[in-house]
């Protein structure tokens, strides 16, 4: 099959609703069959931007412009029945026809006049595919699921997980008629062989893809280009992401170049135009060089500099700890009720463990179980002495958070000053959101505030379920460096491969209910 699908994004500015200028006259293009990962800080507009490709948004100023149909995974995938999951990434016009035949169905008795309306709709979603596309659809319940289409329809999408919702959707996605497909954070929630499996069918699909990612690993993987979001503008890296840091600091070096350059003119044009306006008040022969050295000084002004290099991320995090006994961790035929089998397991003082394994083996329910949640389970497990937990949620779903804003939240939790509050928002740099209430900040805004509220917690022992899920490039690297600095104990769940690699050993999940150690990421042994 041919592929003609392509975005083309040009002069597009748009502004947040406070005023604020997000995004300035972008332009760029993805072509047909491209696989293009959308990157940059939190908070920057990625989603934005792929709202504004969707027509989600209306921009300020600018074009957007798609070639062949438009597919869009957001952020959140959530309907009543994974019917209407399915439906919701479904071409338009069979929504339209879809919504139809419900409305008509719904009608219906035994007039006439509403049989043959119910007849019409009918006919309408044959014409505009909806039938066809239940065909896929049963492919893509049965892959994803294990259920055919007919037996998974109704079923209420709050009982799939995170990772089966990602999948049905995925596979809805990529075996669609749509060209485009704008993908944000389509990685979230699914295991390893999942981003495995993602990277492998965005590599072979001719579709054209725009994805919002933040596991390096399936950058590397699945990515030909880097379309950055950053300081308000848009540029292209058109390699893959091996070569992006490197193109990255060379554009920097680029920018900041052009405006030396450009400070130093301005310079020379005001001191050029200063001397003349000297000589011309002794020298009336001087005053039109005067005058056209003025003129070509307003010109150079009105330009205006290039943009400047974009500021550089500086998200200090000061994990601190503390000294605890030797043992932080023991496990005794440790069960949790209707997930694993009991198992045993000493983690040491400083020890950095890594807990892997598919979806839904029970790996966040033991985090959850060490902080001590009321979570069913049998056997026995104890904290060393001077171990104090702190817990990271994986889906930031924090109702004591809610309503609250960042700064409200670490001085009433932790008795600081205004100003040693925002000192050290701004470290994690959340300062610019200080007044914000926490369920309007980005997820990975979210996720930097829980960090820091585990840095001032004093926690001996981390239990990190997936935190680097929503963090940018520079932020995650920041809590790599965090973590390498931490004088205490770390068990975080992860299915970020690249993440992983900084662990000194790990647990493995079974989805038989096996818990097995191993010195190494044994991600096979997750399936």
């Amino acid at each position: 099959m041919l592929f003609l699908g392509h975005i083309e994004v040009s002069g597009l500015s748009y502004a947040l609703p406070d005023g604020r200028l997000l995004l300035d006259e972008v332009s760029f293009r993805v072509g047909a069959g491209a696989k293009a990962a959308l990157v940059g800080p939190n908070g920057a507009g990625k989603t934005t931007l792929l709202r504004l490709i969707a027509a989600d948004l209306r921009p300020a100023s600018g074009t957007v412009a798609t070639g062949g149909g438009l597919g869009v995974m957001r952020q959140f995938v959530t309907g009543r029945t994974v019917r209407d999951l399915l439906l919701s990434v479904a071409p338009a016009r069979v929504r339209a026809a879809a919504d139809a035949l419900e409305r008509a169905e719904a009608a219906l008795d035994d007039g006439e006049r509403t049989q043959f309306a119910y007849a019409r709709a009918i006919t309408d979603y044959t014409d505009a595919g909806g039938y066809d596309i239940e065909v896929v659809w049963d492919t893509c319940a049965t892959v994803a699921l294990g259920l055919s289409f007919d037996e998974a329809r109704d079923r209420p999408v709050s009982t799939l997980s995170g990772g089966e919702r990602k999948r049905l959707v995925l596979e809805a996605l990529l075996r669609g008629p749509d060209e485009v497909l704008l993908l944000d954070e389509p990685d979230n929630h699914l295991d390893v062989p999942g981003k495995e499996w993602l990277a492998e069918r965005l590599r072979a699909t001719g579709k054209t893809v725009l994805l919002v990612s933040h596991d390096r690993r399936l950058l590397a993987d699945a990515a030909d280009r880097i379309v950055t979001v950053e300081s308000r503008d848009v540029w292209v890296h058109g390699g893959g992401f091996a070569g992006y840091a490197q193109a990255r600091r060379e554009r920097v070096d680029r920018l900041h170049e052009r405006r030396r350059r450009w400070d130093e003119e301005h310079a020379r044009l005001r001191r050029l135009v200063h001397t003349l306006r000297q000589r011309a008040t002794h020298n009336d022969a001087v005053a039109s060089s005067y005058q056209a050295a003025r003129t070509r000084l307003q010109r150079f002004e009105e330009a205006g500099p290039p943009r400047s290099a974009p500021k550089e991320q500086n998200v200090r995090m000061r994990l601190r700890g503390g000294r605890t006994g030797k043992r932080a961790l023991t496990c005794e035929s440790l069960e949790l009720t209707g997930l694993t089998e009991p198992f045993g397991a000493e983690v040491w003082y400083g020890e950095r463990v890594a807990l892997l394994g598919p979806n839904g083996a029970g790996k966040s329910t033991f985090l959850r179980v060490l902080a001590g949640h009321d979570v069913a389970h049998r056997g026995a497990f104890r904290l060393g002495a001077r171990v104090v937990p702190g817990l990271f949620v994986q889906t930031h779903a924090r109702p004591d958070l809610r309503g609250r804003t960042p700064a409200d939240i670490v001085m009433s939790g932790y008795a600081l000053t205004r100003n040693d509050a925002m000192a050290a928002l701004a470290r994690y740099e959340l300062a610019p959101a200080g007044s914000r209430p926490f369920e309007t900040l980005s997820g990975g805004q979210q996720a930097r505030l829980q960090i820091l509220l585990l840095e001032l917690s004093g926690a001996t022992l981390l239990l990190l379920d997936e935190p680097t899920d929503n963090l940018d490039l520079a932020s995650a690297e920041a809590l790599q460096e965090g973590l390498a600095s931490y004088a205490g104990t770390v068990l975080a769940v992860t299915h970020d491969r690249w993440f992983a690699e900084d662990f000194d050993r790990y647990l493995v999940f079974g989805a038989g209910g096996r818990v097995t150690e191993s010195d190494v990421p044994d991600w096979t042994g997750a399936r």
